[in-house]
């Protein structure tokens, strides 16, 4: 079996193991005490600090341990828009933020909070002087991730943050993705991250709040952890999320190198072996060891289960599962395919064999998939349709699209044809297909039923 969603979880390094134990035995006491066990406590919990801090590049005081990294960033949010409630109650952060975010600029709304998105290209890239603009008087905080969580791209954290600081505006930076590779450079205000990310145990985040940021934490108080997060922490755990990030830390310039090698290999031979795919993300600017193609004409849950058995742990950000109806919200804001959606994440240490097997195996599953959904083959001739107008109501992604490309052909060359859809990712879907095929996407219109989708055949 192949894992390749290290970027859900990375498997646990050996050196975070090794410090997990020995540390059950060490670390078992209150810090907060002054005995013999509680001093061998706090004697661990103050080197973890140390460590993670100078990783992250930051001063110890300033570092936190929480229960995890969503919550350091809602921590982080609400504990920053409350501390400058005077100076405004507005957020800004870009479209592709990680759902935790997300989430948190919805509770600051619902309370009379006001919240601004920023736009990002085709590739998931936030441009600087979109950023900046955004930074209105009364902005209390902006958000802006180093890197994206589900494609790989870079962001210009460093340009934002001195738009934020001309503004006088904190900027909180999601360094979830990113910190296994390096520090984030820039003069950003707040910082937070999983360790789960890195190859350190589940259960462990670290919040950086610099000196000079206003913070007020919400929420229960407590002495520990500088009052920001309240309760008896998981000292064995700390230990271990901080030794293994100064590990992965180590090994990141080579691992770096050799996982690009790889990806770069992936992007190439899928472009090339897998008919009507787009590989998504920047090409250059971009995570090392991630990349995120869509497939037209595939339910993305079917494709994971037939990769899952055929040895490979994928993720996917398509629309084409059970448990959503809507598109991933990066690819949506990207204005990508979203259906058969599939990433690969690879976790260090990944063996150069088990990507060209993955390779090899690929275009067997997606050709499978299309062939259980009836998608039209590669030349074949089109079904003759009577009108142009595709019924694809009731139906759920990916059909639509396999239904207008199975009529497509009988549109005259400048004529229009109109999809009738009522799943949420033919909103997507069906213009990215028309950039695919070289078709053009005329607009939308509400419908009786749904939405009715125009396409007119240029090819």
């Amino acid at each position: 079996m192949s894992y390749f969603d290290a970027a859900s979880a990375a498997p646990l390094h050996p050196v975070a193991r090794e410090a997990l134990l020995a540390s059950l035995d060490e670390g078992w006491a209150d810090p907060a005490r002054p005995y013999r066990e509680g001093r061998r406590a706090r004697l661990l919990l103050d080197a973890a600090r140390e460590a993670a801090a100078e990783a992250v590049g930051c001063r110890p005081d300033e570092l936190v341990f929480t229960p995890s990294g969503t919550q350091a960033v809602h921590s982080a949010i609400s504990g920053t828009l409350a501390a400058r409630r005077r100076v405004g109650r507005r957020l800004v952060h870009s479209a592709v933020e990680h759902s935790s975010v997300l989430h948190a600029a919805a509770v600051h709304e619902a309370a009379g909070g006001s919240v601004s998105e920023v736009g990002v290209d085709r590739t998931g890239r936030v441009a600087a002087a979109d950023f900046a603009a955004a930074l209105h008087p009364g902005t209390a905080l902006a958000a802006l991730q180093s890197a994206n969580h589900e494609v790989g791209t870079e962001q210009p954290v460093a340009e934002a943050a001195d738009a934020c600081r001309a503004a006088d505006v904190p900027l909180l930076v999601d360094a979830a993705q990113s910190l296994a590779w390096g520090p984030v450079g820039g003069a950003w205000s707040l910082l937070t991250g999983s360790a789960h990310k890195w190859g350190g145990p589940p259960g462990v985040g670290l919040l950086v709040v610099r000196k000079g940021t206003r913070f007020a934490p919400q929420g229960p108080l407590d002495e520990r952890e500088s009052g920001r997060v309240p309760g008896f922490g998981n000292i064995p755990a700390v230990v271990a999320a901080a030794a293994s990030l100064r590990a992965v830390r180590a090994e990141a310039a080579a691992e770096a190198v050799r996982l690009r090698g790889l990806v770069d290999r992936v992007r190439a031979r899928v472009a090339e072996s897998v008919p009507d795919t787009e590989v998504v993300g920047d090409p250059v600017n971009r995570l090392p060891h991630l990349v995120t193609f869509s497939c037209l004409y595939v339910d993305g849950e079917t494709l994971l289960h037939e990769l899952d058995r055929a040895g490979f742990s994928v993720s996917s950000g398509s629309s084409c599962t059970s448990s959503t109806l809507t598109p991933s919200h990066v690819l949506r804001a990207m204005g990508v395919l979203s259906e058969g959606n599939v990433r690969v994440s690879l976790p260090p240490g990944t063996a150069e064999a088990d990507v060209d097997r993955f390779l090899a195996v690929l275009p067997e599953a997606v050709r499978s998939v299309r062939e259980k959904l009836g998608a039209p083959a590669a030349g074949a001739a089109p079904s003759p349709a009577a009108e142009h107008v595709v019924d694809a109501l009731g139906k759920r992604c990916p059909v639509p699209v396999i239904e207008l490309a199975k009529v497509i052909g009988d549109v005259p060359v400048g004529a229009t044809l109109t999809v009738l859809a009522d799943d949420e990712a033919a909103r997507l879907d069906i213009p990215a297909w028309c950039g695919m095929r070289g078709q053009e996407y005329v607009g939308e219109r509400a419908a009786e039923r749904g939405t009715a989708y125009v396409v007119r055949r240029l090819v």
